[in-house]
């Protein structure tokens, strides 16, 4: 649900005739697109078409050729067959400047962004305003902080990409698009790290857009979003059309079973936990910015005991990715200790904490994967020197390749070329089953999951639940780290809530509710502690 001030705003533009007289007009016809990779085909004979002013969704599972589609429309790919029509009439697209040129702006499921470049930077880049031959970089300076302003995508134009959040990174790629006055907006899984405050905004905006005449393109995973804020949805299935609904006419359940092919339980089934001994406790941990001068984790304390699945759940940016960093080796805490399975791993190495411990990162490219392996190379980036996988110090290339199609089977991966298909070319979806089918496998007493579901079709989010679900009654402990409010409250035994950097909470999922964790992940709840003490 939308802001009542959001939906005011839509109203008052829509009195002005936004989408009158639009309904029957194509912005883009995209007609019998067919597109090949070697050993699949992810689009096979599919035709889309955007009206004018329309929210039109584009749904299916991961590797369904959803994003594949979509950058045929700008331009990274050539399609083998079909033609692409704007405003009625057959244009050509052969790179991202043409699509550019007619007015048709993406925002990446995987950020096109620079990262020693300042956010300035990349949202101008390519577009830059020049006079006499010098940049005007005051005037983009005014133009992007007007944006912002308006749309509520606040951002620290001066960072360096590298240095801020994932969040924060994907308010940067919006930035972008709006940057260049497009008419026709692709938004590739725009919501996948922003939280539910961010999400709602971003509704109102795509709403206001398509009351101002844009037209978007909106592929999403999520149901409960494109049932609120798209006019159709047209559904892909292993890279075929399966039909286009209007979402007025069809419900979150008919969706699913429409992209999955059978019914899907969308929720969260588990027995009762039993929690049983400590297998990891931090005491009083400290870990420091590297944006701001002050501790991104500030004196946390917590335990997680086997047998129980703890989230840490928060506004993005209120330390969660410093802390897993601390925990996992990935930065070194300032001070206080992380014990696990009753070792001090405080001053480890990361291959020595992962020794007992797996994770799965928040960011599968930067550290989830070597875009450049093949899959099987991936699947064993951590056993690699494991007796089973070695002879005589050279790699079992056979035993490699029948252990990642164990995973591929057992996880559903989807590739064009199963084992030796390229990191790099799966689909976003794919590559993070990959990762968990990995983890989940090393066997370890304590599973570090962050936004596990990221990117992930409903059917693969209700296996990867399963999953999380049967290790935690297998007796492992799971330290599970999302934005997600209904995968917090249906998932989690236990949650903590982040706050600036603190535990400003313990809740109980069963004796709270979703408000109630609002207000403690906007700070209220410890705010009004604060003001009580005074």
């Amino acid at each position: 649900m939308v802001s009542v001030l959001a939906a005011q705003r839509v109203r008052a533009i829509k009195t002005e005739g936004g989408r009158k007289n639009l309904e029957n007009q194509y912005a883009i016809e995209m007609l019998n697109i067919t597109k090949k990779f070697p050993g699949i085909i992810a689009n096979d004979n599919i035709t889309l078409q955007l009206k004018k002013g329309e929210i039109h969704a584009l749904l299916g599972e991961n590797g369904a050729g959803k994003s594949t589609l979509m950058s045929v429309l700008f331009g990274l790919y050539q399609p083998e067959e079909g033609i692409i029509k704007k405003d009625g009439k057959v244009v050509s697209i052969k790179d991202p400047n043409d699509a550019t040129a007619l007015g048709i702006g993406m925002v990446h499921q995987h950020f096109k962004l620079v990262d020693v470049f300042t956010v300035l930077d990349n949202i101008i880049l390519g577009a830059e305003t020049t006079k006499c031959g010098f940049l005007q970089k005051q005037e983009a300076r005014k133009k992007v902080e007007e944006i912002s302003k308006r749309y509520g995508l606040n951002v620290d134009l001066d960072a360096k990409v590298e240095d801020i959040t994932v969040g924060m990174q994907q308010r940067v790629e919006i930035l972008k698009m709006l940057y260049r006055d497009n008419e026709i907006l692709i938004f590739d899984e725009p919501t996948a790290v922003l939280t539910p405050q961010e999400i709602e905004e971003l509704m109102a905006t795509m709403k206001e857009f398509a009351c101002e005449g844009k037209s978007i393109l909106f592929i999403s995973h999520k149901l409960n979003e494109i049932m609120a804020v798209a006019d159709r949805v047209t559904v892909l299935r292993k890279g075929r059309c399966i039909g286009t609904v209007n979402t007025c006419d069809t419900n979150k359940q008919e969706l699913s079973n429409m992209m999955v092919g059978r019914p899907v339980q969308l929720e969260v089934t588990k027995d009762e936990t039993k929690p049983a001994g400590e297998v990891l406790k931090v005491d009083h941990l400290c870990v420091h910015s590297h944006v701001q001068k002050r501790n991104a984790v500030n004196d946390v304390s917590f335990t997680v005991r086997a047998g129980e699945i703890v989230c840490i759940a928060g506004i993005d940016g209120n330390g969660q990715t410093e802390l897993v960093y601390g925990l996992t080796g990935l930065d070194k805490p300032s001070s206080g200790t992380i014990t696990l399975c009753g070792k001090d791993i405080s001053h480890a190495s990361i291959r020595h904490r992962g020794e007992h411990m797996s994770h799965i990162p928040e960011d599968r490219h930067k550290h989830g994967l070597v875009l450049d392996f093949t899959l099987e190379q991936n699947m064993v980036l951590q056993r690699f020197n494991e007796p089973r996988f070695e002879n005589h110090g050279f790699i079992n290339n056979k035993a490699v390749r029948d252990y990642a199609n164990y995973l591929i089977d057992k996880f559903d991966v989807r590739s064009g070329q199963g084992a030796i298909t390229r990191a790099r070319s799966m689909s976003g979806g794919n590559q993070q089953k990959a990762i968990i089918a990995r983890e989940v496998d090393r066997d370890k007493d304590l599973i570090v999951a962050v936004q596990p579901t990221r990117g992930l079709d409903v059917g693969a989010i209700e296996f990867i639940h399963s999953q999380l679900v049967a290790e935690r009654d297998r007796g492992k402990a799971i330290l599970l780290v999302s934005l997600e409010l209904d995968e917090v409250m249906s998932l989690s035994d236990r949650i903590l809530v982040m706050y600036e950097g603190e535990i400003v909470g313990e809740l109980d999922p069963k004796k709270t509710t979703v408000e109630e964790l609002g207000l403690y992940m906007a700070g209220a709840k410890r705010m009004a502690k604060e003001e009580a003490a005074v």
